[in-house]
């Protein structure tokens, strides 16, 4: 039925004269968009994903910016192109709707636009089976979530995409009796290389998650048994899991039966997911691995969710990257780091310290062909095939790659000291009452850099902790534990200014912290 609908809108929009044309897409995680993204594709048409939170003036932009010929969105965005219409872009020839019946106001319905190519296809067209499509050529146009500067729009070949599901299939395994939820943004290339394409390419069912709030109840709802997704969410889900069984008691009987659990694997017997089988039930039952990245998750964390039989792979990418560069295996897995590089991509450290930190440098068929009109930033980072990340790494004795930050968030102290900030983030997060937290750089009055936290902590969780407080007493009782953190820290890492907050920290769409943004405001304040 998805080929047939597939192949319909290909026709269709072959028909329409848009070969070789870029068409772009907007809107929730939906049935819909992966259809247009895969008639696009396979008709020798760029698809051009945009993030479904970008106000009405970042959409507009990159429509232009991106010269796109068509765009396919949902009733969400009406007004936006409405008002597109209204201003006569000059790229701009079709739009058409995912949710309108029939055509209106110059709007095309997407139901119809497959209805017509079912017609012509009955016909006899034959357009769509005739197209030659080029796997080297731009296929897939992704602007990155610009949270440093300007979105860059990164271009991507077929091959760059199909090498990565190929090396995804050789290190873990997704099968066609698999429910995966699709619940991060598919315009972003983790979930749509990760979680739509190679969950079709290996054939399993996709869900749709109806948003953050429900992810609990859709993974129960709809027996899932491979979730995508970024630490924050894990270990949300993994905090309420650990307060229920405390509320309940029964912390010590958990621990002593993952002990017990732990020790008979040695002897390949595994009773985990019998003797956790309440607390499976808890994530619908059938949760049998997470896939995560982005961000370092807490290694009690991952130790927590395998104790209860749901194996972690941890994997590490760029969207430049399509997006896979590194990442565990079903059977080789080294808690906090990110793996090892797939069969056909080769990683180096570049500009290594004394502590072995270098620039993780990479090379392979899944590496983009380059920013569009961009050849400036493009020169930047690619060097004779080789992508430089950005991203700073070192390799344990074993051959495992870890990531120890980004190198423009490296804070560098005046006794050039560098701190890295997610390795005291991860330390400060592990209070139970943190939900999240961002080191930053601050001048003392001797002009010296020192360090600061914000905290943002759970209402909920630090009255469970230090019982009924104001702010201000609030604020006093975790300086006491950041005191004990500091402790265990060399002295120019240790923190000096504390800052707390009920308010998230601004984001991006996949969950990744605007640092830049959070630390403009923190500086301004």
């Amino acid at each position: 039925e998805v080929k047939e609908e597939v192949v319909a809108l290909g026709t269709k929009l072959l028909d329409m004269g848009l070969e070789g044309k870029k068409i772009a897409v907007i809107g929730n995680n939906r049935y819909e968009w992966c259809e247009s993204y895969l008639a696009v594709t396979t008709s020798n048409m760029v698809i051009v994903p945009l993030d479904k939170a970008l106000p009405a003036n970042e959409i507009k932009s990159l429509i232009e910016r991106s010269k796109a010929d068509a765009i396919i969105y949902e009733n969400k965005y009406n007004e936006v192109f409405e008002n597109l219409k209204n201003e006569g872009n000059e790229t701009l020839k079709y739009y058409i709707n995912m949710d309108l019946k029939d055509d209106k106001d110059g709007v095309l319905s997407f139901r119809k636009l497959i209805d017509s190519g079912k017609e012509l296809i009955k016909n006899g067209n034959k357009k769509y089976d005739e197209v030659k499509i080029d796997n080297e050529k731009m296929s897939i146009l992704i602007f990155t979530s610009g949270t440093t500067s300007m979105a860059k729009g990164v271009m991507l070949s077929q091959k760059n995409i199909a090498s990565n599901i190929l090396a995804m299939a050789k290190m873990s395994k997704m099968y066609p009796n698999d429910v995966l939820l699709s619940f991060l943004p598919l315009h972003h290339t983790f979930e749509c290389t990760i979680t739509f394409l190679y969950g079709f390419y290996s054939g399993v069912t996709v869900a749709f998650c109806d948003g953050l709030k429900y992810i609990a109840k859709n993974l129960e709802e709809y027996h899932v048994s491979v979730f995508v997704a970024v630490p924050l969410v894990l270990e949300t889900i993994y905090k309420k899991i650990q307060k229920g069984i405390r509320d309940q008691g029964k912390e010590k009987i958990v621990n002593t039966m993952s002990k017990i659990a732990n020790f008979l694997l040695k002897f390949h017997i595994d009773i985990r997911r019998k003797v956790f089988k309440s607390v499976l039930d808890q994530l619908g039952g059938n949760l049998r691995i997470a896939y995560f990245g982005a961000a370092a998750m807490d290694k009690h964390v991952i130790e927590g969710y395998n104790n209860f039989g749901i194996d972690t792979v941890q994997g590490y990418g760029l969207t430049e990257t399509s997006p896979l560069v590194a990442a565990e295996t079903d059977k080789e897995h080294c808690s906090g780091s990110v793996g090892m590089a797939p069969f056909n991509i080769q990683i180096r450290l570049e500009d290594v310290d004394e502590n072995g930190v270098g620039e993780i440098v990479t090379k392979g068929p899944n590496v983009m062909l380059g920013y569009y009109e961009n050849e400036e930033a493009t020169k930047e980072v690619l060097k004779d095939g080789w992508f430089h990340t950005g991203d700073l790494g070192y390799y344990n004795k074993d051959g495992y790659l870890f990531i120890t930050g980004r190198k423009k968030e490296v804070i560098v102290l005046k006794n050039g000291e560098n701190v890295f900030p997610s390795d005291i983030e991860f330390l400060v997060n592990k209070l139970p009452y943190v939900q999240e937290s961002i080191l930053y750089p601050k001048e003392n009055s001797k002009g010296e850099i020192t360090l600061g936290i914000k905290i943002v902590y759970d209402e909920e969780a630090i009255k469970e902790k230090f019982g009924e407080k104001n702010k201000t007493e609030y604020k006093q009782a975790i300086w006491e534990d950041i005191k004990e953190i500091n402790r265990n820290l060399s002295v120019f890492k240790r923190i000096k200014e504390l800052k707390i907050t009920t308010e998230p920290l601004e984001k991006t769409t996949t969950q990744k912290i605007k640092r830049f943004k959070e630390i403009a405001k923190i500086q301004e304040s």
